[in-house]
């Protein structure tokens, strides 16, 4: 492939690359670079805002190039503290292994894991000496790690940072080291490490490596980057019904930053979109885009099967095809036909406690399906009465049957 073809292909959707002249050498000069992609497991779940890191790691793999998972065992114990306000807690061995028991079904979906490379950072962190550690540590200086935003407000607002915080970004430096990395991958939230890292290997006379950063995508809300604890994500291994649902909600205003960082289609065929699409009501292109997306991570019968059923609920205010059925004993309901809602919720399994049934309810998030009447509960009248079956609604995409044992 000609060199500037292979350029074309990494810068799209690429926010930044340091630098594009030393890539451009590179590739030149080297028919495979090492391109290293660093995951600290500290969530189990992958959403499609972490995808597109992910996915320009495959571009490389597709390109022949040596491709490196770093799986940060180690470095998650710290916790990455880049955009953070407070110290983040410490992670035990055995949560980041719960973690990672997830993360490889779902990495399957995105990379080519035959064309993985998988290393755990703790088999060289872990062997580091004192005197190596000191050593490290010796290559930089507190007033360039304090050059970094996060910390700088932190420390002018007198607020803690932890010696073992200021550490992480020179463990992650030596990944690179240790691997000899000559490029490596990231939102641009990583700036700072990236730019650490490079600093380093030129302490150790190393190349610096190139650092290609993807740019961090808004989750559903349009505001917030995509994450799992804000609720406001789309997670790559949720039911194609639910990933396409979610899909629907984003602000129109992006919809063509998830047709540029979430889909496979060219820039040029999104451009001619943009074009075509000039004139056309937005839900029409989401659907559209909502199709592209899920078929990625399922395949384009499940997308078009998710296109039918969202139809049906949400246009046709239908129910879903496939609702699944969850059973409650005969001994919860009263005399008067009444059942506690926040006891059928925690009983039928829908979901693990009483106070999460609580949370939900008071959120406003759960609602009574009966007699083609839909009735949102709230905690001032729990008792409901119970009709067989009973739907249940949580949210705006979950349904659930309940029927007695």
């Amino acid at each position: 492939m000609l060199l500037t073809d292979q350029i074309k292909m990494i810068l799209k959707g690429t926010q930044e690359i340091i630098n594009l002249q030393e890539l451009e050498d590179k590739l030149k000069q080297k028919e495979k670079l090492i391109v290293k992609l660093g995951i600290d497991p500290t969530a189990n779940s992958i959403h499609l805002g972490f995808a597109v890191v992910l996915r320009k790691f495959r571009l490389f793999q597709d390109l022949g190039h040596e491709t490196y998972l770093v799986l940060g065992d180690f470095t998650a114990l710290i916790g990455d503290p880049s955009g953070k306000s407070k110290t983040r807690p410490m992670l035990t061995k055995q949560e980041i292994e719960e973690n990672l028991k997830t993360y490889f079904k779902q990495l399957a979906k995105i990379i080519d894991l035959n064309k993985t490379k998988i290393v755990y950072n703790s088999t060289w962190l872990n062997k580091l000496t004192p005197y190596e550690i000191i050593s490290l540590t010796s290559r930089y200086t507190l007033a360039q790690m304090l050059e970094r935003e996060d910390f700088k407000n932190r420390y002018l607002n007198r607020e803690p940072i932890s010696l073992h915080e200021l550490m992480y970004p020179l463990f992650q430096a030596y990944d690179s080291v240790y691997l000899k990395a000559d490029v490596e991958l990231g939102g641009i939230d990583q700036k700072f490490n990236f730019l650490v890292t490079r600093y380093i290997q030129e302490k150790y006379n190393q190349e610096p490596e190139v650092a290609v950063m993807m740019p961090i995508l808004e989750g559903l809300d349009g505001v917030n980057k995509m994450s799992k604890s804000l609720n406001n994500y789309v997670g790559i291994d949720e039911e194609p019904l639910t990933m396409f649902s979610k899909i629907m909600t984003i602000p129109d205003n992006l919809i063509y930053r998830y047709y540029e960082l979430c889909t496979n289609l060219p820039t040029e065929t999104i451009e001619k979109l943009k074009e075509i699409n000039k004139n056309r009501n937005p839900r029409d292109v989401k659907l559209e885009l909502a199709k592209e997306i899920v078929s990625i991570y399922h395949s384009e019968e499940l997308a078009n099967l998710a296109f039918e059923e969202f139809i049906k609920i949400y246009s046709k205010k239908d129910l879903p095809s496939d609702i699944p059925t969850h059973y409650i004993p005969p001994n919860i309901i009263n005399e008067e036909n009444k059942v506690n809602i926040i006891d059928l919720l925690y009983i039928s399994g829908i979901v693990e406690s009483k106070s999460e049934a609580k949370r939900l309810i008071s959120q406003g998030g759960v609602y009574v399906i009966s007699n083609d009447i839909t009735k949102r509960i709230d905690l001032s009248n729990k008792f409901i009465q119970f009709t067989e079956p009973m739907i249940i609604k949580i949210g705006k995409f979950n349904y659930y049957k309940i029927e007695k044992k």
